[in-house]
């Protein structure tokens, strides 16, 4: 296959809606970037992000060189957190418009990517808030250009249009998906996430697994999403162990980025459902929960509801990590189990009562799954409907492994 011979070194241009850079070295690109940025008459850029990576991989010293060179001043946001807040992302559209950005770079994983979409949207729609847009007070046509330098191979957030964010006040996790805020160019660096920890290896490898298994047996599905999800899974299966064996395994960083690529790709046209759902009101109450981790703990609950509605491509799509499968409808205890014990395989046994979730957190859990805004959008494109009952099927059964 493809992936034994491609030379990671050789940075290749994917088009999508965004132009992403792939490969080993892709960092460099971001001085084509900044002239770009320059051409279009940006002088001045918000650059979100969060922690120590930023510092650590060296994007950031590319960053300043690159806008030094090309004349683009920096206002620099990099308190964004895991599960970022909307409290975060009016800070940090408040230092950017001070600042006169008139773009964003966002550099990080998942969370500094979202965040940095949102002070997009809020920098081009000023008087607007985090909360009136995570709260669909308003729905935003124009953002300012939004450049991405991803560190981590799971979010996909690098080349779709969707973002997600906590309104803090009301512990809702709401997830927003516009046109305007697909990225502009996005960098996808492999030598950049050779630092990535072994859990955050295995919970952002997963993210993508749970995005394409969603946008393949959504009723919004379509044969794209289904195509990218078999590759996906593959890839995954194929290279995550080696990802975690050899943290600098360059080739196994390189096709486990492309996967979650692909992954972003899969979800932005087939959307997502049940894990993402559910998920968010479990991130949303406990903001330390690696979003990795919360979906995991829900798959192969998920599966074994989905199964009988989706039973053809799940056995196809699955095929890398729970081979034997027919299709048939009866196998959903089957497969279900099936995943569990590959997640397990890769380092992720938990389930929700291992996080200190209890049978007492249910109804709760339901209700914001009812009540956070964009939920029960994710929920009405499920393949079985997304009754409360289904729902508090799917985290009650999360609670504990599943019988043998």
């Amino acid at each position: 296959m493809w992936d034994t011979t491609v030379d990671v070194n050789a940075v290749k241009e994917i088009r999508t809606k965004t132009t992403t850079y792939l490969g080993v070295g892709a960092i460099a690109k971001i001085n084509d970037i900044a002239a770009a940025l320059t051409a279009r008459g940006i002088q001045s850029v918000l650059c979100v992000t969060g922690g120590r990576s930023y510092k650590l991989t060296g994007a950031w010293d590319h960053v300043v060189e690159a806008c030094k060179k090309n004349g683009i001043a920096i206002t620099l946001y990099d308190k964004v957190t895991p599960n970022p807040t909307t409290d975060a992302i009016d800070e940090a559209t408040a230092l950017g418009r001070a600042g006169g950005a008139q773009a964003v770079i966002a550099i990080g994983g998942g969370s500094p990517i979202d965040a940095g979409k949102s002070a997009a949207i809020l920098l081009a729609n000023p008087g607007r808030t985090a909360d009136e847009l995570y709260s669909f007070a308003f729905v935003p046509s124009i953002a300012v250009p939004i450049v991405v330098i991803n560190l981590t191979h799971g979010t996909g957030s690098e080349v779709n249009r969707f973002a997600v964010a906590t309104i803090t006040s009301l512990n809702h996790k709401p997830a927003i998906a516009y046109d305007c805020i697909y990225p502009l160019f996005s960098i996808d660096d492999p030598g950049l996430m050779t630092k990535l920890s072994p859990a955050q290896t295995r919970f952002v490898s997963i993210d993508a697994v749970n995005h394409v298994i969603e946008a393949a047996t959504a009723v919004t599905a379509n044969p794209l999403s289904v195509l990218l999800a078999q590759e996906t899974i593959r890839l995954v299966a194929a290279y995550l162990p080696a990802a975690s064996a050899n943290p600098e395994d360059l080739r196994a960083r390189y096709c486990l980025t492309y996967a979650a690529m692909l992954a972003g790709t899969a979800f932005d046209n087939g959307l997502l459902h049940f894990t993402h759902a559910l998920e968010h009101p479990l991130s949303a109450v406990k903001p330390e929960l690696a979003h990795g981790l919360g979906l995991s703990m829900l798959l192969p609950a998920v599966i074994r509801q989905c199964y009988p509605a989706q039973s053809a491509v799940l056995a196809q799509i699955l095929s890398p990590i729970v081979p034997g499968l027919a299709g048939d409808p009866k196998e959903a205890a089957l497969a279900a189990r099936g995943v569990e014990q590959w997640l397990a395989s890769v380092g992720v046994p938990q389930k929700l009562g291992d996080e200190g979730f209890t049978e007492a957190d249910i109804d709760g859990l339901c209700d914001l799954v009812e009540q956070t805004p964009s939920l029960g959008l994710l929920l009405s494109v499920a393949p079985v409907p997304g009754t409360r009952d289904r729902v508090a099927a799917i985290y009650r059964e999360s609670l504990k492994p599943m019988p043998a």
